[in-house]
């Protein structure tokens, strides 16, 4: 069986799919991250998250990323999601997830496809506070 990918740029998350997307029947480990907004950040109480993205380039980017876990690691299924527009506290805004014959390969892959969407997927967050907004991680 030939490997499947999933990425996407949504506006909304269906947390509840995800398993099914990385299901394979050659893997014995599935391991999804589900990032969500937090309600405080520095002390701050966050009233809501909101995402823009340059959606071409962040889905080529995406790609790439998938790419490369799967010559890292032997992987039967990668998802890579992330929301955009504005999110209430609660909300997830990105998935990703690996499966594999093996538990270690999965778990390493999912913690390396979120830290590198972070890293280089032109996606920018502004967090929006009681009084106030601000653009974080404004150039990945």
């Amino acid at each position: 069986m030939k490997q499947k990918t999933t990425i996407e740029i949504v506006d909304q998350i269906d947390v509840s799919q995800v398993y099914g997307e990385l299901s394979h029947p050659h893997s014995g480990g599935v391991c999804v991250f589900v990032g969500s907004v937090r309600e405080f950040t520095q002390n701050e109480q966050v009233m809501a998250l909101e995402f823009e993205t340059y959606k071409a380039m962040a889905l080529k980017e995406m790609a790439k990323i998938a790419d490369a876990a799967s010559q890292k690691w032997t992987l039967n299924r990668v998802v890579l999601r992330h929301a955009i527009g504005k999110k209430e506290v609660g909300e997830p805004v990105v998935v990703v997830g690996a499966s594999s014959a093996h538990r270690d390969a999965c778990f390493e892959a999912c913690r390396f496809l979120i830290d590198t969407l972070k890293e280089r997927v032109p996606i920018w967050k502004k967090e929006i506070f009681k009084n106030k907004s601000v653009w974080v991680s404004a150039t990945p």
